[in-house]
């Protein structure tokens, strides 16, 4: 998953993309980047890490303009935390265009070779948003009127762009000396909404993954875009869209909901907090209907997105809500030591016992998804050591069984915990002493009783029904494959900054 911005304002944007990053480091804490317009000349800076940390006042000042996108990045299934792969990425020919990109191409390579063999073009990192970089810049040559743009010939290369391109994305693009150019695959798996600020000087718009940046920068939301619809912002602040898909159907990941997502945006229409409200009561009433033999005196959130499910799974209940762990929020990057490298980072470091809360008790703790399992087995652990006398363990979303292939960073089908496993073998392998997932169709159920226009969700990751229909078995095994080895190479890197650390 990413963040992405892009502003079209009155006044120079370096602080306020800025700003919008920070709100948005929830999306990507592995590298982030600023692109800044000024007249025909791109600024940009970016790098690996926290926002906080990659830019500094000096790269600030070079940001100059009043036009611009950025980026905030967590890598995608098999890659690695390349420098390289920053975003934005540049492109100059045949237009100078800059591009931030959240989501995953399905049939990057063969795009790759479409590019070389007959766009004639050069991909220089191994990340699918170049490509759609490349494959967008080529499609705006093949649209221009003798290398010049115009509004129906940038929408036109967005329409060849959803010809060409599988998958998953949302896109902002600035285009030199033109403007703002803001899409969404035809599906609309990914969020994006635009919002605009009125000025003295003029309108001023953002487009942003979630509204919370919007709601933070001081715009005003207008709408979210729509799945296969284009907008563009003019310079000029000129604002323009068009549908560019021809058959789109709205289909928004609901992954989104169940944790990615603030609980304070509101995606296509839907609450993300409300939604979180009503995993919580469909839980609830679940719970009755199959376990109503459970004996639990205290309800207990993991933090931070199972919160609102929990608190109203416990006021449906009738049962007392607390908050049994507190979050170190300070936990940064972990420095390679000797004696260090091998020791299994624990869950403890970020989560600490109230053992008031869990003492004598039976605690029913809640969360707001289970992948791997190794954090619910160390957290019910906690919960036992902390003197709990049962514990229980809820699930706000059902078992994932399938990787998520749409720009979700999710591990493979061997490291799934519920891949292959029944539900009693998964709460054997977590210690717990009752497991309880949601169903997916109560899921879908209360994410869309926000937005009954809604009727259907990418919902892969649990149910392996890939919306985009093109997910073979085979490109599953292969990005399997890529992932097992962007993992072996990032261990062999790990091990020589140890051996230099030891031999320093």
């Amino acid at each position: 998953m990413c963040g992405i911005l892009g502003v079209v304002a009155q006044t120079p944007v370096n602080q306020l993309l800025y700003d919008g990053l920070q709100v948005l480091q929830h999306r990507g804490q592995d590298a982030a980047g600023i692109a800044t317009l000024d007249g025909s000349m791109f600024h940009l800076f970016k790098g690996n890490g926290m926002v906080r940390d990659v830019f500094r006042t000096r790269n600030m000042r070079s940001l100059l303009g009043n036009a611009g996108i950025a980026h905030v990045r967590y890598p995608t299934a098999g890659s690695a935390v390349d420098h390289n792969e920053a975003q934005p990425f540049y492109v100059n020919s045949p237009f100078g265009i800059v591009l931030g990109h959240n989501g995953n191409l399905t049939n990057t390579e063969l795009l790759r070779q479409e590019l070389f063999l007959e766009d004639r073009r050069h991909v220089n990192t191994h990340s699918d948003s170049e490509v759609l970089l490349n494959v967008l810049a080529h499609e705006l040559q093949e649209n221009s009127q003798k290398y010049r743009l115009d509004v129906q010939s940038i929408f036109a290369a967005v329409s060849g762009v959803h010809r060409r391109c599988r998958g998953a994305y949302a896109v902002v693009a600035m285009i030199a000396d033109c403007g703002l150019l803001a899409f969404r695959d035809p599906h609309g798996i990914r969020p994006l909404v635009v919002g605009s600020n009125q000025t003295e000087a003029g309108t001023e718009y953002l487009v942003a993954s979630e509204s919370v940046a919007l709601d933070t920068l001081g715009f005003r939301v207008l709408r979210d875009i729509r799945p296969g619809e284009a907008v563009f912002i003019g310079l000029d602040g000129s604002f323009h869209s068009q549908q560019c898909a021809e058959a789109p159907v709205l289909n928004p990941c609901i992954f989104e909901y169940v944790y990615l997502a603030r609980p304070d945006s509101v995606i296509d229409g839907i609450s993300v907090y409300e939604a979180r409200l009503h995993m919580g009561e469909y839980l609830a009433d679940k719970i009755k209907r199959e376990w109503g033999e459970l004996d639990i005196d205290v309800v207990i959130p993991i933090p931070d997105s199972s919160r609102p499910s929990a608190l109203q799974l416990a006021n449906r209940l009738g049962i007392p809500f607390r908050e049994g762990f507190v979050k170190n929020r300070y936990i940064g990057r972990t420095f390679i030591m000797p004696g260090q490298a091998m020791r299994k980072k624990s869950v403890r470091q970020k989560l600490n016992a109230v053992g008031v809360e869990f003492k004598d008790k039976n605690v029913l703790l809640v969360d707001d998804s289970i992948v791997r399992g190794t954090t619910s087995h160390e957290i019910v652990q906690m919960a036992r050591d902390a003197g709990a006398h049962k514990v229980y363990f809820a699930s706000a979303a059902p078992p994932v069984k399938f990787p998520n292939v749409y720009g979700i960073d999710m591990p493979t089908r061997r490291e799934l915990i519920a891949t292959g496993r029944s539900d009693e073998e998964i709460c054997r392998e977590i210690g717990a002493d009752r497991l309880i997932y949601q169903g997916l169709e109560d899921l879908k159920e209360a994410v869309g009783k926000s937005n009954p226009l809604i009727r259907r969700f990418d919902a892969s990751c649990f149910d392996g029904d890939y919306i985009t229909g093109d997910i073979t078995a085979d490109y599953l095994n292969e990005i399997e494959a890529a992932r097992e080895k962007g993992k072996a190479i990032k261990n062999d890197e790990a091990q020589l900054d140890l051996y230099l650390a030891m031999n320093e």
